[in-house]
């Protein structure tokens, strides 16, 4: 659905875009993750035919972007982080002046426009002021802007930025109900655990360059070997740290904390291994409370491989 080979964008002496390599699969919420500046609105531009990269190539469902930008956006629809809210404009005003710009017919509009408002939860909101809004309110209303022509693949440059909380978790269900409906998902995003509960895969991007590119799961298998396991006992935990020590040894299995009856182990093996932790304490009768892997979280996986890109290139730089 999307490609892009090498593709690179450089502005003078700045290296905005470096040999960028990625597919995105048909249906899938890819999670484009990076700080400010590190490529991330760069690539979705290029991505919506609204700027030409420097060299490389690039395609969206089918159409060569580089080529044909004028037939990208046809099937792409871009909601940028900052989108221009007109004055005196009502939502329905403003949603039917974006489908008269894709040259929609005036009767496809109104159907268009019923739909866009009922997928993105603004049906209500038809004939309030587009600038009278709340921030959430106003992206939604921008997302329903980018599904106006019903393209086969949305760009989402930042959605969640600036949203209160509850407006966060209303736009993580939206992209799950867009998901639904068939939509390719590309999601751009500086505030990590926004993704994590709505992302197929994720890509990392740091100073203009893609350091990571998989499936979460696998990402945190290559980020992080070792498991954290958390078991509450009955009784002592430092005896039933003691059982499993006995049967696991380091440096497979590590004891990093004892807290009232919660024992906490860092552990190195699949996840058959990890059944047999626990039937190890049944079966020397250690009374069980709960018993449950911690999953890491998408901070943990991203400050680790950015540390580890960055110690790279300073031992390269030192010529190490």
């Amino acid at each position: 659905m999307i490609v892009t080979k090498a593709l690179t964008k450089r502005y003078a002496d700045v290296l905005a875009l470096d040999a960028l390599d990625l597919v995105i699969e048909e249906g899938e919420i890819f999670g484009y993750i990076g700080p400010n500046g590190a490529g991330k609105s760069t690539t979705i531009r290029i991505l919506s035919g609204l700027l030409r990269p420097t060299s490389g190539s690039a395609s969206v469902a089918d159409v060569d972007v580089v080529r044909h930008p004028q037939q990208a956006k046809r099937v792409v629809g871009y909601m940028p982080d900052t989108f221009g809210v007109y004055q005196g404009m009502r939502v329905w005003e403003y949603l039917d002046f974006f489908g008269a710009a894709y040259r929609l017919p005036r009767a496809t509009r109104r159907g268009r426009i019923d739909e866009v408002l009922g997928v993105t939860g603004t049906d209500a909101m038809r004939d309030y002021f587009v600038d009278s809004l709340s921030r959430g309110m106003q992206q939604r209303v921008g997302i329903a802007r980018a599904l106006i022509h019903d393209p086969k693949v949305l760009f989402l440059d930042e959605p969640t930025s600036g949203l209160d909380p509850r407006a966060r978790i209303e736009m993580r269900q939206l992209l799950k109900r867009l998901k639904e409906r068939g939509k390719t998902i590309l999601v751009s995003s500086h505030i990590l655990p926004e993704l994590a509960s709505v992302c197929d895969r994720i890509g990392i991007l740091e100073q203009a360059r893609l350091l990571l590119c998989d499936r979460m799961e696998a990402v945190m298998r290559q980020v992080e070997q070792r498991r954290v396991i958390e078991v509450e006992v009955l009784g002592d935990p430092a005896a039933a740290a003691a059982v499993l020590v006995a049967q696991f040894a380091a440096p497979k299995l590590e004891v990093t904390e004892t807290v009232g009856r919660l024992l906490r182990l860092s552990f190195e093996g699949q996840d058959e291994e990890i059944s047999g932790l626990l039937a190890c304490l049944l079966q020397q009768g250690v009374g069980v409370l709960w018993f449950r892997e911690v999953p890491l979280d998408l901070e943990h996986i991203y400050m680790k491989v950015t540390a580890e890109a960055k110690a790279g290139k300073r031992r390269t730089n030192d010529g190490g």
